[in-house]
Protein backbone atom coordinates (compact mmCIF):
# COMPACT_ATOMS: atom_id res chain seq x y z
CA UNK A 1 0.00 0.00 0.00
CA UNK A 2 1.55 2.82 -1.16
CA UNK A 3 0.06 6.85 0.41
CA UNK A 4 0.72 10.64 -0.51
CA UNK A 5 0.53 13.81 2.14
CA UNK A 6 -0.52 16.83 1.21
CA UNK A 7 -0.02 20.60 3.61
CA UNK A 8 -3.34 22.63 3.58
CA UNK A 9 -3.01 25.80 5.09
CA UNK A 10 -6.32 27.15 7.68
CA UNK A 11 -9.18 27.85 6.40
CA UNK A 12 -9.60 24.10 4.45
CA UNK A 13 -12.29 23.74 1.75
CA UNK A 14 -15.62 22.00 2.39
CA UNK A 15 -14.84 19.20 0.76
CA UNK A 16 -11.83 18.29 2.63
CA UNK A 17 -13.48 19.50 5.93
CA UNK A 18 -16.30 17.06 5.10
CA UNK A 19 -13.37 14.29 4.77
CA UNK A 20 -12.03 15.54 7.91
CA UNK A 21 -14.94 15.25 9.80
CA UNK A 22 -15.67 11.24 8.61
CA UNK A 23 -12.43 10.28 9.13
CA UNK A 24 -12.73 12.03 12.92
CA UNK A 25 -15.84 10.10 13.66
CA UNK A 26 -14.83 6.72 12.19
CA UNK A 27 -12.15 6.43 14.22
CA UNK A 28 -13.64 8.17 17.38
CA UNK A 29 -16.63 5.13 16.86
CA UNK A 30 -13.61 2.26 17.03
CA UNK A 31 -11.82 4.14 20.01
CA UNK A 32 -14.67 5.20 21.53
CA UNK A 33 -13.42 8.54 21.70
CA UNK A 34 -14.32 12.16 20.45
CA UNK A 35 -11.20 13.26 18.02
CA UNK A 36 -13.36 16.04 16.20
CA UNK A 37 -12.38 18.72 19.38
CA UNK A 38 -8.45 17.65 19.79
CA UNK A 39 -8.07 18.03 15.82
CA UNK A 40 -9.23 21.56 16.40
CA UNK A 41 -12.23 20.49 13.49
CA UNK A 42 -13.69 23.86 14.50
CA UNK A 43 -11.19 26.16 13.55
CA UNK A 44 -9.68 24.42 10.32
CA UNK A 45 -12.40 26.40 8.40
CA UNK A 46 -12.07 29.92 10.77
CA UNK A 47 -10.05 32.21 7.95
CA UNK A 48 -9.42 34.50 11.77
CA UNK A 49 -7.02 31.06 12.45
CA UNK A 50 -3.54 30.42 11.91
CA UNK A 51 -2.91 27.07 11.06
CA UNK A 52 -2.31 24.17 8.58
CA UNK A 53 -3.73 20.52 8.01
CA UNK A 54 -1.26 17.77 6.43
CA UNK A 55 -3.34 15.25 4.77
CA UNK A 56 -2.58 11.54 3.68
CA UNK A 57 -4.07 9.59 1.17
CA UNK A 58 -4.66 6.20 0.08
CA UNK A 59 -2.94 6.52 -3.10
CA UNK A 60 -5.14 3.22 -4.89
CA UNK A 61 -8.57 4.58 -3.73
CA UNK A 62 -7.92 8.20 -2.73
CA UNK A 63 -9.52 7.65 0.63
CA UNK A 64 -7.98 10.22 3.60
CA UNK A 65 -6.58 7.66 5.81
CA UNK A 66 -4.44 9.76 8.00
CA UNK A 67 -4.64 13.70 9.53
CA UNK A 68 -2.28 16.15 11.20
CA UNK A 69 -3.81 19.55 12.29
CA UNK A 70 -1.75 22.21 13.84
CA UNK A 71 -3.27 25.60 14.81
CA UNK A 72 -1.41 28.68 17.15
CA UNK A 73 -4.70 29.21 18.99
CA UNK A 74 -3.39 33.11 20.57
CA UNK A 75 -1.52 34.10 17.41
CA UNK A 76 2.13 34.10 18.50
CA UNK A 77 3.82 31.54 17.17
CA UNK A 78 3.14 28.82 19.64
CA UNK A 79 1.46 25.78 17.92
CA UNK A 80 -0.69 22.67 19.55
CA UNK A 81 -0.77 19.91 16.82
CA UNK A 82 -2.37 16.36 16.84
CA UNK A 83 -2.14 13.20 14.16
CA UNK A 84 -4.65 10.63 13.72
CA UNK A 85 -4.63 7.56 11.94
CA UNK A 86 -7.79 5.53 10.50
CA UNK A 87 -8.18 2.34 12.38
CA UNK A 88 -7.25 -0.05 9.64
CA UNK A 89 -4.25 1.97 8.79
CA UNK A 90 -2.21 2.32 11.70
CA UNK A 91 1.31 0.57 12.68
CA UNK A 92 2.34 1.45 9.48
CA UNK A 93 4.75 4.64 8.62
CA UNK A 94 1.78 7.21 8.39
CA UNK A 95 1.97 8.30 11.72
CA UNK A 96 5.63 9.34 10.78
CA UNK A 97 5.35 10.54 7.76
CA UNK A 98 2.62 12.72 9.16
CA UNK A 99 5.29 13.70 11.90
CA UNK A 100 7.91 15.00 9.49
CA UNK A 101 5.55 17.03 7.63
CA UNK A 102 4.20 18.67 10.87
CA UNK A 103 7.63 19.27 11.23
CA UNK A 104 8.21 21.13 8.05
CA UNK A 105 5.17 23.36 8.54
CA UNK A 106 6.44 24.35 11.66
CA UNK A 107 9.55 25.58 10.49
CA UNK A 108 8.10 26.69 7.23
CA UNK A 109 5.85 28.99 9.31
CA UNK A 110 8.78 30.16 12.06
CA UNK A 111 6.84 28.47 15.05
CA UNK A 112 8.81 29.31 18.49
CA UNK A 113 7.09 26.94 20.59
CA UNK A 114 5.07 23.87 19.80
CA UNK A 115 2.97 21.15 22.14
CA UNK A 116 1.40 17.73 20.78
CA UNK A 117 -1.69 16.91 21.87
CA UNK A 118 -3.11 13.65 22.56
CA UNK A 119 -6.44 11.85 24.63
CA UNK A 120 -6.10 10.16 27.58
CA UNK A 121 -8.42 7.61 26.26
CA UNK A 122 -6.56 7.26 23.28
CA UNK A 123 -5.23 3.75 22.29
CA UNK A 124 -1.54 5.22 20.92
CA UNK A 125 -1.03 8.82 21.04
CA UNK A 126 1.12 8.39 24.45
CA UNK A 127 3.00 5.97 22.95
CA UNK A 128 3.52 7.12 19.89
CA UNK A 129 4.61 10.37 20.90
CA UNK A 130 7.30 8.99 23.76
CA UNK A 131 8.72 6.90 20.86
CA UNK A 132 9.38 10.00 19.00
CA UNK A 133 11.19 11.90 22.02
CA UNK A 134 8.43 13.74 23.24
CA UNK A 135 7.63 13.95 27.61
CA UNK A 136 4.56 14.42 29.49
CA UNK A 137 4.17 18.24 30.32
CA UNK A 138 0.65 18.82 31.84
CA UNK A 139 -3.19 17.53 30.98
CA UNK A 140 -6.46 19.84 30.70
CA UNK A 141 -9.71 17.70 31.62
CA UNK A 142 -12.83 18.79 29.53
CA UNK A 143 -15.99 19.40 32.06
CA UNK A 144 -19.50 19.44 31.71
CA UNK A 145 -22.21 20.77 33.47
CA UNK A 146 -25.87 21.42 32.96
CA UNK A 147 -27.28 24.69 31.40
CA UNK A 148 -29.87 25.91 34.05
CA UNK A 149 -31.61 29.08 35.59
CA UNK A 150 -29.63 29.86 38.53
CA UNK A 151 -29.69 32.16 41.71
CA UNK A 152 -29.72 35.80 41.36
CA UNK A 153 -26.02 37.21 41.54
CA UNK A 154 -24.35 38.56 44.80
CA UNK A 155 -26.31 42.22 45.92
CA UNK A 156 -24.59 45.08 43.98
CA UNK A 157 -22.65 42.71 41.61
CA UNK A 158 -23.58 43.46 37.37
CA UNK A 159 -22.14 41.48 34.95
CA UNK A 160 -21.59 43.34 31.26
CA UNK A 161 -19.37 43.34 28.45
CA UNK A 162 -15.54 44.49 28.32
CA UNK A 163 -14.73 47.82 27.89
CA UNK A 164 -10.71 49.46 27.24
CA UNK A 165 -11.31 50.79 30.59
CA UNK A 166 -11.03 47.87 32.60
CA UNK A 167 -8.05 46.58 30.81
CA UNK A 168 -5.57 47.15 34.33
CA UNK A 169 -7.74 45.59 36.02
CA UNK A 170 -8.57 42.23 34.03
CA UNK A 171 -4.37 42.49 33.65
CA UNK A 172 -4.16 41.94 37.43
CA UNK A 173 -6.49 39.72 37.56
CA UNK A 174 -4.79 37.43 34.92
CA UNK A 175 -1.65 37.49 36.25
CA UNK A 176 -2.54 36.62 39.80
CA UNK A 177 -4.79 34.19 38.38
CA UNK A 178 -2.66 32.44 35.66
CA UNK A 179 0.67 33.29 36.28
CA UNK A 180 0.76 35.19 33.33
CA UNK A 181 3.12 38.12 32.80
CA UNK A 182 1.31 41.45 32.19
CA UNK A 183 2.41 41.09 28.41
CA UNK A 184 0.62 37.37 27.96
CA UNK A 185 -2.51 38.80 29.99
CA UNK A 186 -2.77 41.42 27.66
CA UNK A 187 -2.56 38.79 24.22
CA UNK A 188 -5.09 37.19 26.25
CA UNK A 189 -7.53 40.05 26.77
CA UNK A 190 -6.79 41.10 22.78
CA UNK A 191 -7.72 37.55 21.69
CA UNK A 192 -10.76 37.45 23.76
CA UNK A 193 -12.04 40.48 22.40
CA UNK A 194 -11.19 39.94 18.55
CA UNK A 195 -11.83 36.42 18.23
CA UNK A 196 -15.09 35.58 16.46
CA UNK A 197 -17.79 34.12 18.63
CA UNK A 198 -15.64 34.68 21.47
CA UNK A 199 -17.38 37.48 24.31
CA UNK A 200 -15.40 38.83 27.33
CA UNK A 201 -17.35 39.39 30.36
CA UNK A 202 -16.86 41.57 33.12
CA UNK A 203 -18.19 41.31 37.16
CA UNK A 204 -18.49 44.58 38.35
CA UNK A 205 -19.20 45.58 41.87
CA UNK A 206 -19.60 49.61 42.73
CA UNK A 207 -17.73 50.60 39.54
CA UNK A 208 -14.95 48.25 40.44
CA UNK A 209 -13.85 45.17 38.11
CA UNK A 210 -13.91 41.72 40.28
CA UNK A 211 -13.97 39.12 38.05
CA UNK A 212 -14.16 37.86 34.55
CA UNK A 213 -14.97 35.27 32.43
CA UNK A 214 -15.13 34.29 28.63
CA UNK A 215 -17.72 32.83 27.05
CA UNK A 216 -18.53 30.98 23.30
CA UNK A 217 -21.29 29.63 21.83
CA UNK A 218 -20.73 26.10 19.90
CA UNK A 219 -23.79 23.89 19.08
CA UNK A 220 -25.89 22.76 22.25
CA UNK A 221 -23.26 24.19 24.15
CA UNK A 222 -21.61 27.71 25.60
CA UNK A 223 -17.68 27.15 26.28
CA UNK A 224 -16.47 28.86 29.40
CA UNK A 225 -12.82 29.82 29.30
CA UNK A 226 -10.41 32.33 31.31
CA UNK A 227 -12.74 32.26 34.77
CA UNK A 228 -10.45 34.87 36.99
CA UNK A 229 -11.18 36.92 40.05
CA UNK A 230 -9.30 39.86 41.05
CA UNK A 231 -6.71 38.59 43.91
CA UNK A 232 -8.06 41.11 46.41
CA UNK A 233 -12.00 40.16 45.90
CA UNK A 234 -10.85 36.20 46.57
CA UNK A 235 -13.15 34.45 48.94
CA UNK A 236 -16.26 36.24 48.11
CA UNK A 237 -18.13 34.10 46.10
CA UNK A 238 -17.57 36.00 42.87
CA UNK A 239 -16.13 32.76 41.28
CA UNK A 240 -19.03 30.66 41.90
CA UNK A 241 -21.42 33.68 41.21
CA UNK A 242 -19.85 33.76 37.37
CA UNK A 243 -20.52 29.87 37.16
CA UNK A 244 -23.63 29.79 37.72
CA UNK A 245 -24.61 33.29 35.48
CA UNK A 246 -22.79 31.31 32.53
CA UNK A 247 -25.48 28.42 33.07
CA UNK A 248 -27.68 30.45 33.07
CA UNK A 249 -26.59 32.38 30.01
CA UNK A 250 -26.76 28.88 28.74
CA UNK A 251 -30.31 28.08 29.80
CA UNK A 252 -31.84 31.20 27.90
CA UNK A 253 -29.47 30.37 24.92
CA UNK A 254 -31.07 27.25 24.50
CA UNK A 255 -27.91 25.61 24.88
CA UNK A 256 -27.71 22.31 26.95
CA UNK A 257 -24.50 21.87 28.42
CA UNK A 258 -21.87 24.72 29.80
CA UNK A 259 -17.98 23.41 28.78
CA UNK A 260 -14.47 24.47 30.50
CA UNK A 261 -11.15 23.26 30.38
CA UNK A 262 -9.46 22.77 33.74
CA UNK A 263 -5.61 21.74 34.09
CA UNK A 264 -5.94 18.96 36.30
CA UNK A 265 -3.42 19.86 39.19
CA UNK A 266 -5.21 22.59 39.73
CA UNK A 267 -7.13 21.46 42.97
CA UNK A 268 -8.62 24.67 44.18
CA UNK A 269 -10.66 25.22 40.51
CA UNK A 270 -11.70 21.82 40.37
CA UNK A 271 -13.06 21.64 43.98
CA UNK A 272 -15.36 24.58 42.49
CA UNK A 273 -16.93 22.55 39.52
CA UNK A 274 -17.10 19.88 40.78
CA UNK A 275 -19.56 21.41 43.79
CA UNK A 276 -21.23 22.85 40.70
CA UNK A 277 -22.14 19.92 39.50
CA UNK A 278 -19.59 19.28 36.78
CA UNK A 279 -17.99 16.12 35.81
CA UNK A 280 -15.44 15.72 33.30
CA UNK A 281 -16.05 14.21 29.68
CA UNK A 282 -12.24 13.79 28.67
CA UNK A 283 -8.92 15.04 29.28
CA UNK A 284 -6.62 16.14 26.62
CA UNK A 285 -2.50 15.25 27.66
CA UNK A 286 0.05 17.73 26.38
CA UNK A 287 3.70 16.63 25.66
CA UNK A 288 7.08 18.36 24.64
CA UNK A 289 9.76 17.36 22.79
CA UNK A 290 12.88 16.49 24.72
CA UNK A 291 15.85 17.51 22.43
Amino acid sequence: MSFSTVTVSFPVDVETFEEMRILCAEAGQVDNVQYELIMNLQAVKNYEMSGFCVLAYDDECEQLIGLASAIDIMGLQTYEWSILVAPAYRKRTIGHSLLQEVYKGLSARGAEGALALTLEQGPFGAQFLKKNGYSYSFSEATLQGKAEAASQLPENMTIRGYEEVDEQMLVETFVAAFGDTAEEAQDLIAYNTTSEQHILWVAVIEDTVVGTVTTREEGEAQWLTALAVHPQYMGRGIGSALLKWVQQLAFDGGQQHVLLDVEIDNAHALSIYEKAGFVKSMQIDYYVYVK
